[in-house]
């Protein structure tokens, strides 16, 4: 293999590796800034609205004026619903970790493509087949990423690594604040997994997803605003100084969104969403490595159970899904080929299955965008 070879097998992997790091130091910071006093609502408001002229100069680039679709009353309608979705992600993702730790929250994560597949079999988007093995695949994986789901919840155990800050786990406190911010984060998941399914919706009507996130994004802000308002009363609390808090709002707005959503969507053109889909369990890693380094967490035996068992079912569920797409591209390409004019069709054919992939692989990032 020469060196543009190995570039080219390298470069995703170092990619996928640091779009996981950002989002996993994203939540760290953000639990560090809290930690501090930081309003966890003014984050909210503030990185949303920092994203917004990124996005917009992005959409102007991408989608020039003859290439952009029409946008109607009734698209702009579903980005709205998109956008509600997506704040209820963010105001539930920062309730959790904020009762919990970013490792649980990571571990959690892992539930989406699991719930994505639930919500697919009820609106149709999905089609049951018991006799498959891919279907069956993921059908386990549902069952047991949800049984790693209440683990993490309802489970603490004794500590594995014990900071020296360390305090008892079974103070009632403890446990409530851990049983709290898993329904919280469980919710945040499935907020994830009914996002996916909009936005697939949204963009067979509206194939253009920077303008659809520029949109999201100032829906996001006027509803982050008009919550915060209501529940922060202090004025105080919006001021933004050199400290950890506007550490916290860049990360969330550069390093926690702008950054990875640039670096996965180069990775799926380079390798496609099974390679993508591959890391998400990595960021649990790093979540206990950084939050025992630098948040002296400690790491109980049922949050790594648990991790454990709902990374299996995500490998699972994933493992089925590949094993579908694997199939479909081979029926259509036997079939194009049974009916001549391959050398035409085929790669069209192919470009809309590795589209429509790219966008299922989106619910495996398992990051509102």
């Amino acid at each position: 293999m020469d060196s543009s070879g190995r570039m080219q097998t390298v470069l995703p992997f170092v990619g996928m590796v640091t779009a996981v790091l950002a989002q996993v130091t994203d939540l760290e910071v953000s639990k560090a800034a809290m930690s501090k006093g930081i309003n966890k609502y003014a984050i909210i408001f503030y990185a949303q609205a920092f994203t917004i002229p990124i996005f917009l100069v992005w959409s102007l680039i991408i989608h020039r004026s003859s290439e952009r679709p029409q946008l109607t009353f009734s698209t702009l309608s579903k980005i709205f619903l998109l956008a509600v979705i997506g704040f209820l992600i963010r105001l539930f993702q920062y309730v959790g970790i904020e009762l919990t730790s970013p490792t649980l929250s990571t571990a959690m994560s892992n539930l989406i493509p699991a719930l994505t597949f639930i919500l697919a079999v009820i609106f149709r988007m999905e089609k049951l087949n018991w006799r498959s093995k891919s279907s069956q695949a993921k059908y386990l994986g549902t069952l047991v990423s949800i049984a790693g789901a209440f683990v993490v919840t309802f489970y603490q155990g004794p500590p594995i690594l014990k900071t020296l800050s360390f305090q008892n786990p079974n103070l009632s406190s403890s446990k409530l604040n851990l049983i709290l911010g898993g329904l919280f984060l469980a919710a945040t998941a499935f907020c994830n997994a009914a996002w996916i399914i909009l936005q697939a919706i949204i963009l067979k009507q509206f194939p253009a997803i920077m303008i659809i996130l520029v949109f999201k994004h100032i829906f996001v802000t006027i509803l982050a605003a008009l919550f915060s308002l209501t529940v922060v009363r202090d004025p105080c609390a919006w001021k933004l100084r050199l400290d950890i808090g506007l550490a916290a709002v860049l990360f969330s707005s550069i390093i926690g969104t702008v950054l990875p959503i640039t670096l996965y969507t180069w990775c799926l053109s380079r390798t496609g969403p099974v390679f993508v889909s591959m890391f998400n369990p990595l960021a649990i890693v790093f979540s206990v490595v950084m939050g025992f380094l630098f948040l002296k967490e400690t790491l109980c035996l049922g949050s790594l159970i648990g991790a454990i068992i709902i990374v299996a079912g995500f490998y699972s569920v994933t493992w089925g899904k590949m094993k579908e797409e694997e199939t479909f591209e081979y029926t259509v390409t036997t079939t194009v080929r049974s009916h001549g004019s391959c050398d035409e069709k085929i790669p069209l054919l192919q470009n809309e299955i590795q589209e429509e992939m790219h966008k299922g692989s989106r619910s495996l990032d398992s990051r509102d965008y």
